[in-house]
């Protein structure tokens, strides 16, 4: 019998890349659902509740395409309603689409985190070194820096819209190249495959992606 992948996106529902990359991962005819945090929310209502710092900070695309900033604990407030929601669609395993660290959840028992995901494939691969990190917004390293950072490894970082040419994804990989570092993280599931690609290429080490490192974990979970 087919199984059911809830998928609990911080912004709005659907989202149709971040489904259908997903979909590659997982085994075949998975029903995959969707529950946006946000969802019921209007961009004005979003933009109402603005980050406070860095540390508040999330990346995310609307349905539309449009990118926004979105506030870490505005989504925390709306994600326990999109959890429940997801375990009534009967999701046997959840996935929650974001690299950000969260605290403790109601409702978030057996859910997949990325940034757990990436973090212990990042201690497992790199016990000591230095570590690249890709994310979307130069705002967001120095909080980056300092979640990823642990004896022994030194964190390098780098900004670039997922949704940036490759050129520009290139560009960004060629400074992180300029650090010669012993791995690279791209640490946001709006980045794909293709980016990845890139980041390995330009930086001759290897590269981690969130969306599907966790896809795997998701696929381990659901065999």
């Amino acid at each position: 019998m087919n199984r059911t992948l809830g998928i609990a996106v911080i912004g709005h529902a659907p989202r149709e890349d971040i489904a259908a990359t997903v979909a590659d991962y997982v085994p075949k005819g998975t029903r995959i659902v969707l529950r946006g945090c946000l969802d019921g929310l209007s961009e004005a209502e979003i933009a109402a509740r603005p980050p406070i710092n860095g540390d508040d900070t999330l990346y995310t695309r609307l349905p539309g395409g449009r990118e926004v900033k979105l506030s870490k604990r505005h989504v925390i407030e709306h994600a326990p309603a999109a959890l429940a929601l997801l375990r009534r669609d009967g999701a046997d395993a959840i996935l929650f689409n974001c690299t950000g660290e969260f605290p403790p959840i109601p409702g978030d028992t057996g859910v997949v985190f990325p940034s757990r995901v990436l973090n212990g494939m990042a201690e497992s691969l790199l016990a000591r070194g230095r570590l690249g990190l890709l994310a979307p917004l130069p705002e967001q390293i120095p909080i980056l820096t300092q979640k990823w950072s642990r004896p022994g490894l030194e964190v390098v970082g780098d900004a670039v819209m997922p949704s940036a040419e490759p050129a520009e994804i290139r560009s960004a990989a060629q400074r992180l190249a300029a650090h010669r570092p012993d791995l690279v993280a791209l640490d946001c599931m709006s980045f794909t495959p293709a980016a990845k690609d890139i980041v390995r290429a330009v930086t001759g080490v290897p590269a981690i992606l969130g969306i599907t490192a966790a896809a795997r974990v998701l696929c381990e979970l659901m065999e």
